[in-house]
């Protein structure tokens, strides 16, 4: 008989984790770009995770390139580093990976949320005996 551990969480659940905590999404602003011009406005969409630290920056950079992403080049914010990923595409990418864990977490939740059936008829059975 095997003893149940806690399973680390996938790399997909720390990135979304970790995006939580404090990262953030910038996008372009179309209608910006549409008056000025790709030549004058350059801002495209973006992803930031933010690391605490320069290990923990590696971690999500490590990450991030399991899930399949590009990391940009990472620059430092006050006492805090900024892990870019750049791209529309990554980043709707990255955010249906988000909503997808939220989702599978939500359908766990109320999974072990439910009681199980046959555990309250035992209880009911058990009950109408003993009176």
């Amino acid at each position: 008989m095997r003893s149940e551990q806690p399973r680390s969480p996938s790399g997909v659940e720390q990135l979304v984790a970790l995006f939580e905590r404090n990262g953030y999404v910038r996008r372009q602003n179309r209608k910006r770009l549409q008056a000025e011009g790709w030549r004058r406005y350059k801002k495209g969409s973006e992803l930031r995770l933010v690391a605490a630290s320069e290990s923990e920056l590696q971690v999500i950079q490590r990450l991030l390139r399991q899930a399949g992403f590009k990391p940009g080049r990472p620059f430092a914010k006050g006492r805090q580093f900024r892990q870019p990923v750049y791209g529309r595409d990554a980043v709707a990418r990255f955010l249906a990976l988000v909503a997808a864990t939220r989702k599978h977490r939500k359908a766990n939740k109320a999974r072990q949320d439910k009681p199980d059936p046959g555990l309250r008829r035992k209880e009911l059975n058990s009950d109408q005996r003993s009176t």
